[in-house]
C-alpha cells in the first residue's frame, strides 16, 4: 500500500480536494474530430522505485560528508605508502659541471675543485637507515586504519540519516493519507449536521461547530501535504545528484522487523567498534610518534654509491686514452650530540599527545559500553510501544465510527463527536511516528556493531 502512494505529483499538492471546480459552457466535440496529443514527458517517465538498501547505495556515491572520509581514508593510505618507500633504497642520475676561477699559473682557486673544469655525471643510490624513518612509517600505518575506522563512522552515521530521511518520508506519506481521511470524515460529518438541523433534530450550533472543525481538519491535511513535500526532498537530496523528485518508497515502514537480543549487539560491538578501533589506532600511531621523537638520541646512518664520470672533460675516455668512468662508495653516521634539548621537547610532545590518546581510547570503551545500553532501551521502548499505538489507533477509529452513529441516532453530543475525531487523528499520527521512532533506534544501534542489517 506504501509503495502506491509514496509519490504525489507535485500539482496534486497545491489543489484542495475539496474546493469546487468552476464549470464551463463548451460546445460538445465530435469524437472524430479529437486529434490525439503527444505525451509529455512527465507522463512517460515511470518513477523510480527507491528500496531502503537502495538508497543507502544512492547517498554513499553523493553524500559529500562520507566522500571526504572515504578521500581522508585514501590520502592516509598514500602517507603509509610514501613511509614505506622512505625505508627503500633510492636511485638518482646526477650532472653537473663546474666552472672554477683560475689563479696564478691556470690552477684552481677554489680547493673543493678538481681542477679548472670538472664534469659530474653519476648514478647514486642512496639508503638512509634510522629509527625516524621506520617509526614514521608505523606511524603513517596506524594512521591510515584509523582512517579508515573513521571512514566506517562516516558510513554508519549516513545510514542512520538515510533511514531517518526514508521512513519520515513514508510516515508523511501515511500522515497525508490519514488527514484525507479525517477531511472525508470531517466533511460527511457536516453534512450529517446540516441534514439533521433541517430535520429539527440538532440546534444549528452543531452545525458551526462541526464546520469548524471540517475547517481544521482542511488545514491540516495542507500542512500534512507540505511535510510529505519536505520529506521528499529532503530525501532527494540525499540520494540524486541532479535532484530527482519523481521516485517511489518501495520499503512498508510497517513491515515487522525483530529486534535482536542484547547480547548479540554486545558481542558485535566488542569485535569490531569503529569508534574504539579508531582510538586504539590513534593510541599506536602516538607510541609511533613517541619512538619517533626518541630516535633523535640515535645515531643514522646513510650509504651511498656513485658509478659515472667526475672529470675534466665530459667524455667517457680522457685525452690520455684512460676511462673516465668509476665507481665510489660513502658510508656516513650521523652522532647527535647537542641541540639545545630540542629533541627532549619533541619527546615530551609525543608523550603528552599519547596519554592524551589512551584517555580519549579510555573514554571510547566506556561510552561504548553505555550506548550499547541506552540505545538498546530506546530500541525495546519504541518496539513495545509500536504496539500499544497500533492498538490505540484502531481503538480511536471504531470509537468514531461508534460515536458517530450515536450522535446520528441523537445519543451523544457534536462535543463528543469532535472529541472523537480529534484522537482518531492524533492516535493515527502518533502510530507512525512511533514506527519510524523503532526503526532510527535500530539503525542507531547497529551503528555500534560491525554489521548494519538490512532494516
Amino acid at each position: 500500500m506504501l509503495a502506491a502512494l509514496a509519490a504525489l505529483p507535485c500539482s496534486a499538492l497545491s489543489q484542495q480536494p475539496d474546493a469546487p471546480q468552476p464549470k464551463t459552457n463548451q460546445p460538445a466535440t465530435n469524437s472524430s474530430q479529437i486529434q490525439p496529443q503527444p505525451q509529455t514527458a512527465a507522463q512517460t517517465t515511470t518513477p523510480l522505485r527507491i528500496t531502503l538498501d537502495d538508497a543507502i547505495a544512492r547517498a554513499r556515491k553523493n553524500n559529500p560528508q562520507f566522500q571526504g572520509a572515504q578521500t581522508d581514508a585514501a590520502i592516509s593510505r598514500q602517507d603509509r605508502f610514501q613511509a614505506a618507500t622512505a625505508l627503500l633504497p633510492g636511485v638518482n642520475y646526477n650532472n653537473q659541471a663546474i666552472y672554477t676561477q683560475l689563479g696564478p699559473n691556470d690552477t684552481a682557486r677554489f680547493i673543493a675543485n678538481n681542477g679548472a673544469h670538472e664534469y659530474v655525471s653519476q648514478g647514486n643510490i642512496h639508503e638512509a637507515i634510522d629509527v625516524a624513518s621506520v617509526a614514521n612509517f608505523r606511524r603513517a600505518s596506524f594512521a591510515a586504519a584509523a582512517a579508515r575506522a573513521r571512514a566506517e563512522i562516516a558510513s554508519r552515521g549516513l545510514v542512520v540519516t538515510v533511514v531517518q530521511n526514508y521512513y519520515s518520508a513514508a510516515a508523511a506519506q501515511l500522515k497525508l493519507q490519514s488527514a484525507q481521511k479525517a477531511a472525508e470524515e470531517g466533511e460527511r460529518f457536516f453534512k450529517l449536521t446540516q441534514d439533521l438541523e433541517t430535520g429539527g433534530e440538532v440546534a444549528h450550533s452543531d452545525v458551526i461547530k462541526a464546520e469548524l472543525q471540517l475547517q481544521d481538519r482542511r488545514r491540516q491535511m495542507q500542512e500534512a501535504q507540505l511535510g510529505l513535500l519536505n520529506a521528499r526532498l529532503d530525501l532527494a537530496v540525499l540520494l540524486f545528484p541532479d535532484f530527482n523528485d519523481k521516485y517511489e518508497l518501495a520499503d512498508d515502514l510497517h513491515a515487522p522487523v525483530p529486534l535482536p537480543p542484547l547480547g548479540e549487539f554486545e558481542q558485535q560491538a566488542a569485535k569490531d567498534n569503529p569508534d574504539v578501533r579508531a582510538a586504539l589506532e590513534t593510541v599506536n600511531a602516538s607510541v609511533a610518534d613517541v619512538l619517533g621523537a626518541r630516535s633523535g638520541y640515535l645515531p643514522s646512518l646513510a650509504l651511498d654509491y656513485w658509478y659515472g664520470i667526475d672529470a675534466a672533460r665530459f667524455a667517457v675516455n680522457g685525452p690520455n686514452g684512460f676511462s673516465n668512468l668509476g665507481s665510489s662508495a660513502a658510508a656516513t653516521i650521523n652522532i647527535p650530540i647537542w641541540n639545545w634539548g630540542a629533541t627532549q621537547s619533541r619527546v615530551k610532545q609525543a608523550e603528552l599527545r599519547r596519554e592524551q590518546a589512551k584517555r580519549e581510547l579510555s573514554f571510547a570503551q566506556r561510552k561504548l559500553l553505555a550506548e550499547i545500553k541506552s540505545l538498546y532501551a530506546e530500541a525495546d521502548t519504541a518496539l513495545n510501544e509500536l504496539g500499544g499505538l497500533h492498538r490505540s489507533s484502531e481503538l480511536a477509529a471504531e470509537s468514531l465510527l461508534l460515536i458517530t452513529l450515536r450522535y446520528k441516532n441523537g445519543e451523544s453530543t457534536v462535543l463528543e463527536v469532535v472529541d472523537a475525531q480529534t484522537t482518531a487523528a492524533q492516535a493515527s499520527s502518533a502510530y507512525q511516528d512511533g514506527a519510524v521512532r523503532y526503526r532510527v533506534a535500530l539503525a542507531n544501534l547497529q551503528t555500534l556493531t560491525a554489521v548494519l542489517a538490512t532494516l
